[in-house]
């Protein structure tokens, strides 16, 4: 009996891995080895110095740590570029008195997506994406925070749209 049950168990984790593994829904062509991201510009005109420099940085994270890519810069077969292309912040929620319950910072990129092995899949899209804040938290103390929030859905966005078919 308790071979049976043992035998159950490892069917069923071993099912629980598979579901596991194939909810990734990463879909990357076996002859896709490599990626590069260029250093994405600054076209806010507003956003903090550096920020096109941290996205890119970001997302070149989210893609060694998402999937089984090598950067490189000689010869890519998945290359990235694109722009910060707004960057604001914004009273939300008016209360009485004229003030508000909270901001928003909102950030914009466009990102273009080239595929050097099959330009049918090549691709130009804006992503964009928010952080609320209330009053009480000054923006400048807390930029930082708000940008790597913001950026992480953000690179999200990006991945998923490059390589999940979404």
């Amino acid at each position: 009996m308790n071979c049976r049950i043992s035998t159950v168990f490892i069917i069923i984790l071993v099912i629980s891995l598979q579901a596991c593994y194939s909810f990734k829904g990463i879909s990357i062509p076996p002859e896709v080895d490599t990626y590069y991201i260029s250093t994405f510009e600054d076209r806010a005109g507003n956003a903090p110095a550096g920020i096109a420099q941290l996205f890119s940085e970001s997302l070149k994270d989210k893609i060694r740590n998402g999937s089984r890519l090598k950067f490189t810069e000689d010869s890519p077969h998945i290359e990235f570029d694109g722009a910060i292309s707004s960057y604001s912040v914004r009273s939300m929620a008016p209360t009485a008195g004229n003030e508000t319950a909270f901001n928003r910072l909102n950030i914009s990129i466009s990102v273009n997506f080239t595929n050097t092995l099959n330009e049918e899949e090549d691709w130009t899209k804006t992503f964009s994406w928010f952080e609320d804040f209330t009053n009480d938290q000054d923006l400048t103390a807390n930029q930082d925070e708000f940008i790597d929030k913001i950026f992480e859905q953000l690179t999200e966005d990006v991945f998923n749209q490059a390589f999940t078919n979404w």
